[in-house]
């Protein structure tokens, strides 16, 4: 196809207006011309011609660069591909009447192979929404990629374009968020100091009134009391970013993923602690937990699980206590999955929140499905609680709700899992026990099994953890008795000779006496002299 450059002047005649073109006096003169240049484009459908110009080129070496570099857009597609040629052509028309940049050669060549458009570029806030409308995950997972996109990934960098993104955008964005962090830090600080202040205010006198007034218009003025976003939480919105990212580099929309390489602070995951008797001592003084995840000791469970012998839910508290389910997996489970002729369980579904609602779900992962071993104690209490249900099923009538589920509300329909943890809160408080989580009681569990030197691939398999590690990172905390009986065990290896100051007191003490008893009375007499003189000779 034809192309060419040429030279243009664009001063024009005062009278008519028209451009001088060659007529121009001055088009002799060096640089005062400029160059052009125009590319005959593939015809469109209707057969109709269509064409690149540009102008304005200081130089005809500039001119002829950008002519070459049409010509090399429009080799990109082969001569048969009708589809591809059409495509890249309604790109230069376009680029050409916009007057936009000429698109990067390479750039173009890899949308034309990936099916992607070729005119326009394709925002980071474009890209998370196409993504998220592509994702096939439960609810509960969907909303969470939906939080980090509308609070953090959208406001900081959805604004730019996708192919251009880079690391040092990650950290900006990561910054920001830790300047808010203090920002709302400090605001919290002020508004806590100034509910205190209108707390210490009498209600009593006019001049206190005032003051109370004048202070409750300043609170309502602060910003509310918000929580900053954690350590936990930045990495989810990295991990987000990170996996929408790395969908877009499989659809070759991208070629680099500078999430993988932004640098944040770790969140550490806290350690299960135990309620030792120093621990909860200083608990009863301060209020104050030592770790966000504390476990019971065996008889701290066992004191729990005697004072809510008589709640109607006992049985999963025992179920928890005792194999470890977790909150979901305990509401969700069925009787059909639950065979207490073989003593075993298998964990098949939970019930999740999405909001307040309430809907049902398979386990998180694969290990997720399992079978769980029940011991007699167990199944005994199992036993019991259908009892109980039959008897509420046949108290309810017609107007029982029949859900298949083992622990249901009073008329068989689902438990809310948010209600559950609230009970379980209140029956601890009116336990008098130092406080638990819900989940803490699964932390329990594992840690109960550990202590009863159960291999940790079957108390992981029991927990449903996809690795061991995950069971001795987060659930070894070791009770005291064990890990005295541990370090007795393990000192009792070593011989060594020392003794204590006791010991080598009472040694030293009984080779003296040893010694002073093969000690003869009389060395004289033992020599045959006498008391008081030498010895006479006899005869």
């Amino acid at each position: 196809m034809k192309g060419s450059t040429y030279r243009r002047c664009s001063c024009r005649d005062p009278k008519t207006g028209r451009e001088l073109g060659t007529a121009c006096p001055k088009r002799g003169t060096r640089n005062h011309c400029t160059y052009s240049i125009r590319q005959e484009l593939p015809s469109r459908e209707d057969g109709s011609r269509r064409s690149f110009a540009r102008g304005g080129y200081s130089s005809l070496k500039a001119a002829q660069a950008d002519l070459d570099h049409v010509r090399a857009l429009l080799s990109l597609a082969e001569a048969d591909d009708r589809e591809g040629t059409e495509l890249i052509a309604a790109m230069l028309a376009e680029v050409s009447s916009e007057k936009a940049p000429l698109p990067e050669v390479e750039e173009t060549r890899r949308r034309l192979n990936s099916g992607q458009d070729l005119i326009g570029s394709l925002t980071v806030a474009e890209w998370l929404d196409r993504w998220l409308a592509g994702k096939r995950i439960r609810k509960s997972g969907l909303n969470r990629y939906e939080t980090d996109v509308r609070v953090h990934l959208k406001p900081h960098i959805g604004g730019r374009r996708l192919d251009r993104l880079r690391v040092s955008h990650l950290s900006e964005m990561f910054t920001a968020i830790a300047d808010a962090n203090a920002e709302i830090l400090e605001q919290n600080a002020q508004r806590r100091a100034a509910v205190d202040e209108l707390t210490s205010i009498p209600w009593k006198g006019a001049e206190n009134r005032a003051r109370r007034k004048a202070l409750k218009e300043a609170i309502d003025a602060m910003p509310t009391f918000r929580r900053v976003t954690g350590p936990a939480t930045r990495q989810h919105v990295k991990a987000t970013l990170r996996a929408s990212l790395n969908d877009a580099i499989g659809q070759q929309i991208i070629t680099f993923n500078p999430a993988a390489h932004v640098e944040i602070d770790s969140a550490r995951k806290p350690k299960a602690l135990v309620w030792t008797d120093e621990r909860v001592i200083k608990w009863r003084q301060t209020g104050e937990k030592p770790s966000p995840v504390m476990v019971w000791t065996p008889e701290q469970t066992g004191a729990f699980l005697d004072s809510v012998a008589t709640d109607r839910l006992y049985a999963m508290w025992h179920l928890i206590a005792f194999r470890g389910l977790r909150r979901g997996e305990a509401c969700g489970q069925p009787w059909s999955e639950t065979n207490l002729d073989t003593h075993s369980l298998t964990v098949s579904a939970q019930l999740v929140q999405d909001g307040w609602g309430v809907e049902t779900s398979e386990p998180k992962t694969d290990s997720g499905f399992r079978v769980v071993a029940l011991d007699d104690d167990t199944v005994g209490v199992l036993k019991q609680h259908r009892q109980r249900q039959d008897a509420d099923r046949e108290k309810w009538g017609p107007a029982w709700v029949e859900t298949g589920l083992v622990f249901t509300q009073e008329d068989g329909s689902w438990l809310h899992p948010g209600k559950v943890t609230d009970l379980f809160e209140r029956l601890v408080a009116a336990s008098g026990l130092p406080p638990i989580r819900l989940h803490d009681l699964r932390h329990g569990a594992a840690t109960l099994m550990l202590a009863a030197g159960i291999d940790v691939k079957v108390v992981s398999d029991t927990l449903g953890h996809s690795d061991t590690r995950i069971t001795r990172d987060i659930y070894q905390s070791v009770l005291p008795h064990v890990g005295k009986s541990a370090a007795e065990a393990t000192a009792k290896l070593v011989p060594l000779q020392r003794r204590t100051d006791a010991e080598q007191a009472a040694r030293k003490a009984a080779k003296a006496l040893k010694k002073a008893k093969g000690k003869p009375k009389d060395r004289g007499r033992a020599k045959g002299k006498k008391k008081g003189g030498a010895r006479k000779p006899t005869g």
